[in-house]
């Protein structure tokens, strides 16, 4: 194999390459055309609304359309609109968002005090618009503990796959992972489902058989126009709260500002049933509640914030599901394809797969993968390193490499969970400004050994004969894990034959699936309703909430909570103030 004495240069070419995809003719961007959606220089300097939604992310899209039908709804998201940003729509430019750094990119890149490269939404839709599509319900069990009505949770999974969910096509790389973990043990195969079921089973997607994305935002076709009004670059800098006479603090308003830096005020309606509703995502939900006054009072004290409530829960219980991967090449061209197959065991790991080839000749169109040195996450160039210069010179040397470089594809295992967890602190007042979040990866040595007991897997997988025309048999599993762990994935130190042990593997080469949550747990901050502990009129409804990520994937949830929680609030409207 003439690339094999270069590995590190090959594996690079090979990782950034893995997620790219070949654009499609009839992609075309979709525009809604909805007429309550405004850039928010032309909100009023003050105005009133039923409700004050925070945040037009994977839940608070879903929340607003519903409440929209019998209430007045102001919903504020910072970033802009997904519609006519091919980054975000056509599937061929996947990657392409996570890795533009500009003030107006939909996706904005942080990177955790553990090392690991990172990124949160700055779009309306949130992270539906930037992530692989996945989609995969909660399970039973985690339904039952989160004290949600079943019937109502199924009637609002149903709500958003009637918009956001398809059946993807499985071609021969998903189909060989598929046959690997069966034949690897996880079984049974259950098929094509949402449901998440133990063994192997085939996910939905929120792709469309055109390679057209759908989103969050798309759910707002639901929405009752008259009854909403959805701001974009509009950034919140402040909950406003009443309190008399030794009175429960009391949300009434919000202060944000327009891409002019003007600033507005929003109060809610007089009525008992009126409510800040703030679904700003695992960041930015315990950053805005800190940023107005409800937080750890040494925090609150060090940014000079007014003390609404010295509560030292927010910011606590941030955890992210730690990814690990094994990168293999491949003797034979794969298809394209994003995560469709996942292998659920009872060891509490998942084990998925995804795939991708350079076109032959032309143009090569590798510069915005997965794993290209534009995003940051895993390339063979330090992060400290990563100026725009360098990134660019990094591109154009793997594009000088050889043709089969660019075929093959990786298997990665997501540990569920997890039981680590961290914290989130302020880093500034400003909305805009990222807040400084410890995860604790593989802190607790559970999350270590399921991590160990998945990568085992899928060392099985990549030696089953189901997936043996994917493989070459002159590498060796012990070959494949140290080509992975040599390249510079984070910013943690490395260690020498890191596939010597696996636990060392683990930490050498974590990375993140941004399935991140915490920050404003239930029974923590926020209690079975959804209401922030010690304050009327406030709710986060939205991932800070969970104390464990649902599922595989925890976008479908995300939106299934953003229409279940609308229902139950327009129930609880109804039958206080009668039909509107």
């Amino acid at each position: 194999m003439a690339f094999f004495p270069v590995f590190w240069r090959i594996l690079a070419a090979l990782i950034t390459s893995l997620l790219i995809f070949h654009r499609f003719s009839s992609a075309q961007s979709w525009d809604p055309g909805y007429t309550f959606m405004h850039q928010a220089t032309t909100a009023p300097t003050v105005a009133f609304y039923d409700y004050i939604i925070v945040g037009g992310g994977t839940a608070g899209c879903p929340l607003a359309a519903t409440l929209s039908q019998n209430s007045s709804v102001l919903l504020l998201e910072r970033g802009g609109s997904p519609y006519g940003n091919a980054n975000i729509t056509d599937l061929a430019a996947f990657g392409a968002a996570l890795s533009d750094l500009s003030p107006t990119s939909p996706s904005q890149r942080f990177v955790s005090e553990d090392g690991v490269v990172s990124a949160r939404a700055r779009v309306l839709g949130g992270g539906s618009c930037l992530n692989a599509g996945f989609y995969s319900r909660a399970g039973h069990d985690y339904v039952r503990l989160a004290g949600w009505d079943a019937r109502l949770v199924n009637e609002s999974y149903q709500w958003v796959e009637k918009v956001v969910a398809f059946q993807p096509p499985l071609k021969q790389w998903q189909s060989a992972v598929r046959d690997g973990l069966v034949e690897a043990g996880i079984r049974p195969y259950n098929g094509f489902t949402y449901d998440h079921l133990y063994g192997t089973k085939v996910g939905g997607t929120i792709f469309d058989r055109n390679g057209h994305r759908h989103t969050a935002a798309d759910l707002l076709r639901y929405a009752k126009p008259s009854g909403l009004t959805v701001l974009l670059h509009a950034p919140v800098h402040q909950i406003l709260f009443t309190s008399r006479g030794g009175t429960r603090p009391k949300a009434h308003g919000v202060i944000f500002t327009d891409a002019n830096g003007l600033s507005h005020r929003a109060y809610l309606k007089r009525g008992s049933n009126n409510e800040v509703i703030v679904s700003s995502g695992a960041l930015g939900s315990p950053q805005l509640l800190m940023m107005s006054g409800i937080g750890p009072i040494e925090q609150l004290q060090a940014h000079n914030i007014t003390v609404v409530l010295d509560q030292p829960m927010v910011g606590l219980g941030m955890s992210d599901n730690p990814m690990n991967a094994v990168f293999v090449p491949s003797p034979q061209p794969v298809e394209v394809s994003l995560i469709q197959v996942v292998g659920i065991t009872h060891n509490g790991t998942y084990i998925e797969a995804a795939s991708g080839e350079n076109f032959a000749g032309g143009a090569r169109t590798q510069d915005y993968g997965m794993f290209s040195p534009r995003i940051g996450q895993l390339s063979t160039l330090p992060p400290k390193q990563r100026t725009q210069e360098a990134i660019d010179k990094a591109v154009e040397d793997m594009k000088a490499l050889p043709q089969s470089a660019f075929v093959g594809g990786f298997i990665l295992e997501k540990i569920m969970g997890p039981v680590s967890t961290g914290h989130l602190e302020l880093t500034s007042r400003n909305p805009n400004d990222n807040p400084s979040v410890t995860f604790n990866y593989f802190k607790d040595p559970r999350d270590l050994q399921r991590c160990v007991d998945g990568i085992k897997i899928i060392e099985n997988v990549i030696e089953s004969k189901a997936f043996s025309s994917f493989r070459f048999d002159s590498l060796s599993i012990v070959t494949l894990l140290n080509m992975t762990a040599s390249s510079p994935i984070n910013l943690l130190p490395k260690h020498a034959n890191a596939s010597r042990s696996l636990e060392q593997f683990c930490k050498d080469t974590v990375m993140t699936i941004w399935h991140f949550h915490g920050g404003c747990q239930i029974a923590r901050v926020v209690d079975r309703d959804y209401k922030v502990i010690g304050i009327d009129s406030l709710r986060v409804i939205d991932g800070s909430t969970f104390r464990n990520s649902p599922g595989t994937n925890p976008q479908a949830t995300v939106m299934m909570l953003g229409r279940y929680m609308g229902v139950k609030l327009m129930r609880e409207r109804h039958a206080t103030n009668g039909p509107k």
